[in-house]
């Protein structure tokens, strides 16, 4: 195929390349220069939170965010069975034990209901995954936090733009992760941060990322630290971004409300729908489809339309299956979702041809089945 369309590919405006040129015209590419702080700062400003920690990734900014908690051997996490894989991992990180509670059929996320379920006398904290861009339902997960004296951390990483109750995702729990992967609405190629009201905890967090060195003398240490320090270079791309987001979220709704508007007819496919608690950022267009899935998606890939299936569960994953993790637990929403699911080409300036080449070629394929 001489034109592919690819599930997403970033947008990176004129000033990136300016901020960019200016990093490696002044020295300045390492963790030490001047962007990093202006990023965090207009990170924080956007989210509505009094402070920002950049790091190298959104895993690390879930390990960050975990340690800074003091969440350690022997704690409990809860955390969707239905997520990337990336929560999960961070926990163990840390020496803690995930714990896993099924999901909401239509957001994909926690189902509170269930969370409850699952608190014991050492749950310590809960992780809501804020997922293809649908924000969790946040307000009886925040309940639940506050009557159990848990700390609730949310997985951002996707839900960058959405809000819930008209309140910015990032903005409601204690602790909150975001990813900047090429993928997602903003990039800086990898990289994360993690976003929070609390002086000490971010304090904490800027220990941690950068080595844990003693206040008083560098190169000694008190405690186990990481080296998850952003460069500048990333803080540059990073900062040129932020004034595109309100562009790239109208482009990535403006996508999901025609998409919904052409595939709607199909009875096959059962399309993502917006709760009226939230706005989603629609970071992917996140789709069941109830028969054929593989068929679909091959058919699409031959036709040049790149696709993908949703996430493995995390009780399917082998590797847990190796730490004799979630040995024969069952999450029936989260395994029917994963054999079902798929997104389509989400970019943010997927072009209006080749948006009505994805509809139809969705449309031939059922004109043959």
């Amino acid at each position: 195929m001489s034109h592919r369309i690819p599930v997403s590919q970033p947008l990176l405006n004129p000033q990136s390349k300016r901020y960019l040129a200016d990093c490696i015209d002044t020295g300045w590419v390492s963790s030490q220069g001047p962007y990093v702080a202006k990023f965090e700062t207009a990170f924080a400003k956007l989210i509505g939170t009094k402070y920002a920690v950049s790091c190298t990734s959104g895993t690390a900014a879930l390990h960050l965010a975990l340690a800074a908690l003091g969440i350690g051997p022997g704690d409990e996490v809860i955390l969707p069975a239905f997520t990337m894989i990336a929560p999960a991992f961070a926990i163990l990180y840390t020496g803690a034990t995930p714990v896993l509670a099924d999901v909401d059929p239509t957001t994909f996320t926690l189902n509170p209901d269930l969370v409850a379920q699952k608190i014991t006398p050492r749950t310590r904290a809960l992780i809501a995954v804020h997922l293809y861009g649908h924000p969790a339902e946040m307000s009886p997960l925040q309940d639940l936090a506050r009557r159990h004296h848990l700390s609730l951390i949310e997985d951002a990483a996707e839900g960058l733009g959405s809000t819930y109750q008209g309140k910015k995702v990032g903005s409601l729990g204690d602790l909150a992760c975001f990813s900047f992967y090429a993928n997602k609405l903003i990039t800086t190629g990898e990289g994360g941060m993690v976003v929070t009201n609390n002086a000490t905890i971010a304090k904490k967090l800027r220990s941690l990322k950068d080595m844990a060195h003693s206040p008083k003398r560098r190169f000694l240490h008190l405690s186990l630290g990481f080296n998850y320090r952003f460069t500048n270079l990333q803080a540059a791309l990073g900062l040129a971004q932020l004034a595109f987001l309100p562009r790239i979220v109208r482009a990535k709704r403006q996508l999901a409300a025609r998409y919904t508007r052409e595939l709607r007819h199909h009875q096959d496919l059962i399309l993502p729908q917006e709760q009226s608690w939230a706005k989603s950022s629609f970071w992917m267009y996140a789709l069941r489809v109830t028969r054929q899935r593989q068929k679909l998606m091959s058919f699409l890939k031959n036709h040049g339309i790149d696709t993908r299936s949703f996430f493995i569960p995390l009780h399917r994953q082998p590797v847990f299956k190796k730490l004799h993790l979630f040995t024969h637990e069952r999450y029936p929403v989260a395994e029917i979702i994963s054999q079902e699911g798929l997104y389509l080409p989400s970019g943010p300036h997927l072009s209006l041809q080749d948006q009505t080449t994805v509809c139809r070629t969705i449309a031939a394929f059922y004109a043959k089945v």
